[in-house]
C-alpha cells in the first residue's frame, strides 16, 4: 500500500510530464492495464521509476509514455490495487508494447495523492485533506507532532520539553477538537506514551490530515479535524529499521522496527521505542521569597528546571496472516507502554514543584481483520477491536514547598499542590467496523460504526489500606455513519453522508457546597449530523473542493472527569455542535525539472456550546484547569501553502495561517448582562502563524548511492493574549509574545539509505518560546542520530 500511495501521488505531475514528452519526440511505450479479474483499470498511474516520464490510463485502460531510449523500471499503481514494477527496455525509433495485470488490495481510505515535496494532496478525495510524507524526515530526531507542523493550518502547542502536555491546533480548533487515529483506529485513552510528541517519526509511513469536515470512514465526532497515522503495510520479506539519538538536556531516543513475511503469508512485526530527558533547560521565571512569601512577577530570573525528568517505553507486537483467500489481513496485536513524569510546574510557571510526579503503564491486546470482496464482489470489510487497560498514579506527598532556586520550606500540611497518592484504573474498549460496497466503478457506499466504552475507578493509597471511591466514572459512545460517493470521471466526484451520535455518561456529582458528598448521576445524549463534499478539476492541475458538515463533538473523558490531578472535569458538560464549511483551491504543475504547488483554503465554523478550557484559582495561590460550555463561537479564516521543487535537488515551501476565532455571545453566559468580550478574539488561542523550509540534496556525493541532505526550517507565531483582549490585563505577563525560531539539520546517507548519520540544531538563535501562557519551552538544543535500515 505504501508504494501504491506513493505512486498515486504522482498523478498530476506525471500527467503534465507525459504531455510535455509527447511534444519533444522520442521512443514510445504503451499497453493496457487489466486486473486479475480481467477488468479494465482506468485512471491508473503509469510511470518510469526515477524519472519524470509517465501518465495515466484512459477509460479503456490504455497508457502511452514517450521517453529517451534506455533501460527502465515501469511502475503501475492504482487505487485499490497493489503496485507492480516491470523491467523494460526502450529502443530508439521503436514502439514497445507492455501489457500488465495488477492485483486488488484491501482498500484503505479510498484516496489518491499527488506529488509535492514533503506534503501531498489527497487528490481524489472531496474532503479538504493533505498527507505528510515522513520518509524525508526519518533520519531526523523529529517526532510525529514535529512532522505535522508542515501541514497547512497546523500548529503544535506544547507546555515544555520532552513528554510535556501537547495540543494540536488545526484551523482555529485545538486540543480535543482534533481527533487522532492510527491506521483508522481512534486513540482515545491510550495514555501519554502514545501522544504524537512521544512517537518517533519513523513509526509512520505518512500522516493524513483531514481539516474540518471528516469522512464517515473514521467514525469520529471531531469538529476540528482528524489526524490519521498510517503505518507501512507493504508486504516486505524481511526488514530492520533501528536508530538512536542523543542530545541536549540529556535526551536519549531510540527506535527499532523489524519483521518478516513468509511465502505462505505468515507475518510478524515488532515496534519498540523509548524517550528519556532530564528537561533541565533554563527558563525565566519569578522566584518566591520564602521569608516574605511574596512572588515578584515583575522580576524574572534565569533559572534551571530541576524536577522535570520524563521517560517512556513502548513495544508493539503483531502476528498473523496477510494475502490469504479468507483474509487480506488477520493480525493479533499486543502493546505495552510505561511512562514516568516529574511535574515541575502547574498551569502557570510561577508555581514550581520539587517532588510531585506521575507514573503509569498500559496493556492493550488488539485484533485486526480485513477482506476485499467478502462474500460477494465489491464488498470490502475492515474490523479492528482493542482493549486498553491503563493505570496512572499521581504522587503529591511532599512536606516541603519549593521555589525556582531549588530552595525548600516546610509546609503546614503535606502536598505541594493537593495532598494525594492516588491510582486511576482506566479501562477502554474500542471496536471499529468499516464496510465499503462498490456498486460499480462510479458509485460506492460506506458504512462505519465505532463503539467506545470507558470505565475509571480511583483508589487512594495514602492510608495503609487502599481506599477505593464508591462511585466509578464511565462512558459509552456509539457513532454510526453512512455515505454515498459518486465518481463518474477523474474530473469530479461527490459524497453525501449522515452520522448518528450517542453517548451515555455515569459518575459522581457533588451534593454539598464543599464537595464532600456525592451521588451517582447518569445522562444520555444523542444527535444527528450530516454533510456533503465535492471536488472538481477546473483545469488540468487546478482543483476546487467544497465541503459542509453539521458536526457534533461529544465531551471527552478529561472534560467530564478531569485527570484526577491538575484538570477538573464537569460531568454535566454538553456536546458541541458546529456548522463547518471549507472551500479549497489548489494548483499543481510540472515544467521539466521544475514543479510548483500552490494551495489556498477558506474556513468557516459556527460553533454552539463551545467547550472552553479555563484556569481556576485555588486556595494558597494554586491553580487548576476547568471546562465549561461557553456558548457561541464564530471562526473565520484562511491558510495558504506553496512549494517549489527542482528535480531531486531542491525543495522549498511554506505555509501561512490566519484565524479569527471570535466570541459570538451578546450576553454573559452567567447572567443577562452584556458580554464585554462580544466580537473579541477568544483568549489563549494563536491566530496568526507561519512556517517555511528549504532542503538541498547532493546525491551520489563521494560515492554512488550516498546522499547529503541539508535542511533549514523556521516557525513564526504572532503575539496573542491569555485573556480576552477587551477585558484582560495588558501586562506582558498575560501576553504570549511574538516568536520566530529557526532550525538546521544535516544528514548523510550511505549505500542508498542503509546507514545514516544526522546532526540537528533546534532554535539556534535561542529564542524564548511559549505556546501557552508563561510556560517556557527549551532554548537552543543540539541532537545527533544514527540509523540503519536493512530489508527487501
Amino acid at each position: 500500500m505504501k508504494a501504491n500511495i506513493k505512486g498515486l501521488t504522482l498523478f498530476i505531475v506525471l500527467l503534465f510530464s507525459s504531455l510535455s514528452v509527447y511534444s519533444q519526440g522520442g521512443t514510445m511505450i504503451s499497453g493496457k492495464i487489466l486486473s486479475t479479474e480481467k477488468e479494465i483499470v482506468d485512471f491508473a498511474t503509469v510511470y518510469l521509476k526515477g524519472t519524470s516520464y509517465g501518465g495515466t490510463t484512459n477509460q479503456e485502460g490504455i497508457y502511452h509514455i514517450k521517453a529517451p531510449a534506455g533501460n527502465y523500471t515501469l511502475v503501475v499503481s492504482a487505487i485499490g490495487y497493489k503496485t507492480v514494477e516491470k523491467q523494460v527496455k526502450l529502443i530508439a525509433g521503436e514502439r514497445v508494447k507492455q501489457n500488465l495485470t495488477i492485483t486488488p488490495e484491501t482498500q484503505q481510505l479510498d484516496e489518491v495523492t499527488i506529488v509535492s515535496t514533503g506534503v501531498t494532496r489527497l487528490k481524489r478525495s472531496a474532503f479538504n485533506a493533505v498527507a505528510v510524507d515522513t520518509k524525508e524526515l526519518q533520519n531526523t530526531t523529529k517526532n510525529l507532532s514535529d512532522a505535522l507542523t508542515k501541514a497547512p493550518g497546523m500548529k503544535l502547542r506544547e507546555s515544555g520539553g520532552v513528554g510535556s502536555d501537547m495540543q494540536l491546533m488545526l484551523d482555529g480548533f485545538s486540543g480535543k477538537h482534533v481527533k487522532v487515529f492510527i491506521d483508522g483506529v481512534p486513540q482515545e485513552g491510550v495514555g501519554n506514551s502514545f501522544g504524537l510528541n512521544n512517537i518517533p517519526v519513523n513509526f509512520a509511513d505518512r500522516i493524513e490530515v483531514y481539516k474540518g469536515v471528516v469522512p464517515v470512514g473514521f467514525g469520529t465526532d471531531a469538529i476540528g479535524g482528524v489526524i490519521n497515522i498510517v503505518t507501512n503495510k507493504k508486504r516486505r520479506r524481511w526488514f530492520l529499521d533501528a536508530s538512536y539519538s542523543y542530545g541536549s538536556f540529556n535526551t536519549h531516543k531510540s527506535y527499532v522496527n523489524f519483521g518478516q513475511t513468509f511465502k505462505n503469508g505468515f507475518t510478524y512485526e515488532i515496534n519498540a521505542f523509548q524517550n528519556y530527558s532530564d528537561n533541565d533547560y533554563h527558563v525565566e521565571a519569578p522566584v518566591e521569597d520564602f521569608e516574605t512569601g511574596r512572588i515578584d512577577r515583575d522580576k524574572k530570573v534565569r533559572v534551571k528546571r530541576f524536577n522535570d525528568t520524563y521517560h517512556n517505553e513502548a513495544i508493539i507486537g503483531k502476528i498473523g496472516f496477510i494475502d490469504k483467500s479468507w483474509a487480506d489481513r488477520l493480525l493479533l496485536g499486543f502493546t505495552y507502554s510505561h511512562m514516568y513524569k516529574d511535574i515541575q510546574t502547574g498551569v502557570r510557571q510561577e508555581i514550581v514543584y520539587g517532588q510531585k510526579h506521575r507514573k503509569g503503564h498500559s496493556l492493550m491486546p488488539s485484533l485486526e481483520y480485513s477482506k476485499r470482496d467478502l462474500l460477494t464482489k465489491g464488498l470490502d470489510m475492515a474490523l479492528t477491536v482493542n482493549y486498553n487497560k491503563n493505570e496512572t498514579t499521581n504522587v503529591d506527598t511532599a512536606s516541603y514547598k519549593y521555589n525556582w532556586y531549588g530552595q525548600k520550606a516546610l509546609l503546614n500540611s503535606p502536598g505541594e499542590q493537593s495532598y494525594q497518592h492516588s491510582r486511576a484504573d482506566n479501562n477502554n474498549w474500542n471496536g471499529t467496523l468499516t464496510v465499503n460496497y462498490r456498486i460499480d466503478k462510479a458509485q460506492m457506499l460506506t458504512f462505519n460504526h465505532v463503539l467506545n466504552a470507558f470505565h475509571r475507578s480511583n483508589t487512594s493509597l495514602l492510608a495503609k489500606e487502599e481506599q477505593k471511591e464508591a462511585i466509578a466514572k464511565e462512558t459509552r459512545k456509539n457513532i454510526s455513519g453512512l455515505s454515498y460517493r459518486l465518481m463518474p470521471s477523474e474530473n469530479w466526484n461527490f459524497s453525501v453522508f449522515g452520522k448518528y451520535y450517542h453517548q451515555f455518561v455515569g459518575g459522581p456529582m457533588a451534593t454539598s457546597s464543599n464537595q464532600s458528598e456525592y451521588v451517582r448521576t447518569t445522562r444520555d445524549v444523542s444527535s444527528m449530523g450530516y454533510g456533503a463534499a465535492g471536488t472538481y478539476f477546473i483545469l488540468p492541475g487546478l482543483q476546487a473542493k467544497l465541503s459542509y458538515e453539521k458536526a457534533y463533538r461529544l465531551p471527552t473523558i478529561e472534560e467530564m472527569f478531569g485527570d484526577e490531578d491538575l484538570e477538573m472535569g464537569d460531568i454535566g458538560i454538553k456536546p458541541e455542535n458546529s456548522d463547518n464549511l471549507n472551500l479549497n483551491l489548489s494548483y499543481t504543475r510540472t515544467f521539466g525539472k521544475h514543479s510548483v504547488y500552490v494551495e489556498g483554503g477558506l474556513i468557516y465554523r459556527n460553533t454552539k456550546d463551545y467547550i472552553q478550557r479555563n484556569i481556576a484559582d485555588l486556595s494558597g495561590g494554586k491553580s487548576a484547569a476547568t471546562y465549561i460550555n461557553y456558548g457561541k463561537v464564530l471562526t473565520k479564516g484562511f491558510n495558504v501553502s506553496a512549494r517549489y521543487g527542482f528535480g531531486r535537488w531542491l525543495s522549498v515551501g511554506g505555509n501561512f495561517t490566519q484565524m479569527n476565532v471570535r466570541d459570538n455571545m451578546k450576553t454573559s453566559i452567567s447572567s443577562s448582562a452584556a458580554n464585554l468580550a462580544y466580537k473579541e478574539r477568544m483568549p489563549n488561542l494563536p491566530y496568526m502563524f507561519a512556517d517555511s523550509d528549504v532542503t538541498f540534496y547532493w546525491r551520489n556525493l563521494w560515492k554512488k548511492g550516498n546522499t547529503l541532505t541539508v535542511s533549514y526550517d523556521n516557525q513564526y507565531l504572532h503575539s496573542f493574549t491569555y485573556y480576552s483582549s477587551n477585558i484582560g490585563s495588558n501586562k506582558d505577563d498575560y501576553v504570549v509574545p511574538n516568536q520566530f525560531s529557526h532550525n538546521l539539520a544535516l544528514s548523510y546517507s550511505l549505500r542508498n539509505g542503509r546507514y545514516n548519520l544526522s546532526f540537528e540544531c533546534r532554535n539556534f538563535t535561542d529564542e524564548k518560546l511559549y505556546d501557552n501562557f508563561s510556560l517556557q519551552k527549551p532554548g537552543r538544543a543540539f541532537y545527533g542520530k544514527v540509523r540503519v535500515y536493512f530489508g527487501n
